[in-house]
């Protein structure tokens, strides 16, 4: 492991480490990554296996339990995904994107630090005991499909991967698993998603959750399979269909086996389920639970909310069609109360990945410009964080909040999920 930076009075400032040098070893083992890293440096007594100025040297440190060197490395390399699937949102780019775009994450440390989901096609035997030994739990497996050759076809991967072999040992050694399956009408439903809950519901309680995720499509599907979406009805029927089955596939949770991503509940127009169904469960970011947890969060909020200002005010709220009917009947029925306020709502349309794309984290600068573009937004435009990168820097066609602000002549601002926050920050921000 590089090194990048060593802060004065830290130890590895002390034992003589600088930036260029490098980390090779722990008490004999290989450092590969900072998971690594953290596992091994915790023993009181360590012998380091370092790479200084080039020259290979071992460094003994008797220290207390819970210091480390203090150091910075160098970020792990992200492993890619093996797969090439059939409803990768990845391949639905359009050209000319940003390479980061284009690339599928298949790292099982990044499972485990973020929640990201992973196949586990490409994770070997020694990985696995990585996994075990280092306690790197809970993980989020896509699954997708249980059956074998269905299981190829969709993922496009050329053998038997024995992911049922994996998730028994994973979870025979106590690693909790949270599963995942996109839905695609008429490939892996039926008798695949039944199969596919019954392989998993065996693995009780330690693989823990499943989460059903419509596909998602975009318009740029060029020289890829046909597909079928989601409609209204189909959601409909799948949201009475999985609560038949948690009715059979009971949990000693407090939550049910089987979830549903809110786009189910928001494409059928049914009631989200309330936060006592999600039990202790955090799959916010996954889209499960997102909308509840909003509009609680909302309405724990409304207290603090002024109840007017002296002088007029005007802001708008900058949203996707799929959250459009939350703000409707849940927020601005209570915000427009305020008196001296005027709030707008703009439903933005994705021109960028078409019609059937609709969530608020797929908006683009361009399009969020075209549709505000000329319109009497007040003293600012408020959306979701959720249209930045992880870094919260850009849009995903390289917009800063900055550009759109400077393009709108107007402040661009984000908010994480809290009304509130608009009004703590003076609505201009």
């Amino acid at each position: 492991m590089k090194i990048i930076e060593v802060p004065k009075n830290t130890l590895g400032y002390t034992i003589g480490l600088k930036p260029g040098d490098r980390l090779r070893k722990i008490n004999g083992k290989r450092v590969k990554d900072e998971i690594d890293y953290r596992f091994r440096i915790c023993d009181e007594s360590v012998l380091l296996d370092v790479e200084i100025d080039g020259k290979l040297d071992k460094v003994e440190v008797e220290k207390d339990y819970d210091v480390d060197l203090g150091v910075v490395f160098e970020e792990f390399k992200i492993r890619k995904c093996a797969n090439d699937c059939v409803f990768c949102f990845v391949d639905q780019n359009p050209l000319g994107m940003r390479s980061g775009m284009y690339f599928r994450d298949g790292d099982y440390r990044l499972s485990y630090l973020h929640g990201h989901y992973i196949t586990m096609t490409n994770m070997n035997s020694v990985e696995l005991d990585r996994i075990v030994e280092q306690r790197l739990s809970p993980l989020y497996i896509s699954v997708h499909t249980t059956d074998v050759e269905l299981r190829k076809k969709l993922l496009l991967y050329k053998k038997d991967d024995n992911l049922l072999d994996k998730i028994q040992y994973l979870t025979s050694n106590g690693i909790e698993l949270h599963s995942q399956i996109v839905l695609i009408p008429g490939l892996n439903d039926g008798k695949y998603l039944m199969q596919s809950i019954m392989d998993l519901y065996k693995y009780y309680p330690k693989m823990n959750s499943l989460s059903i995720v419509p596909v998602g499509l975009t318009k740029h599907r060029q020289n890829l399979p046909q597909l079928n979406r989601v409609d209204s009805n189909y959601a409909k029927k799948m949201i009475s269909y999985v609560s038949d089955l948690n009715a059979k596939y009971k949990t000693s949770d407090y939550h049910p086996f089987i979830l549903l991503s809110d786009e189910w509940y928001i494409l059928s127009k049914s009631e989200v389920p309330h936060k006592s169904y999600y039990g202790k469960l955090d799959l916010i970011e996954n889209g499960v639970g997102q909308v509840r947890s909003f509009i609680d969060n909302f309405n724990d909020e409304i207290k603090h909310l002024p109840k007017r200002f002296s002088e007029k005010r005007k802001f708008t709220i900058v949203t996707g069609e799929m959250a459009a009917n939350i703000f409707k009947e849940h927020i601005l029925p209570i915000i427009t109360t305020i008196e001296n306020l005027t709030v707008e709502l703009i439903v933005i349309k994705n021109h960028f990945y078409g019609d059937s794309v609709q969530v608020a984290g797929l908006l683009t600068g361009k399009d969020i410009i075209d549709q505000c573009k000329g319109k009497d937004l007040g003293e600012a435009i408020w959306v979701s964080h959720r249209i930045l990168n992880d870094e919260g820097v850009l849009t995903l066609d390289d917009f800063s909040l900055e550009d759109l602000s400077d393009e709108l002549g107007i402040p661009v601002n984000i908010s994480y999920d809290s009304i509130l926050s608009i009004f703590e920050r003076d609505i201009i921000g």
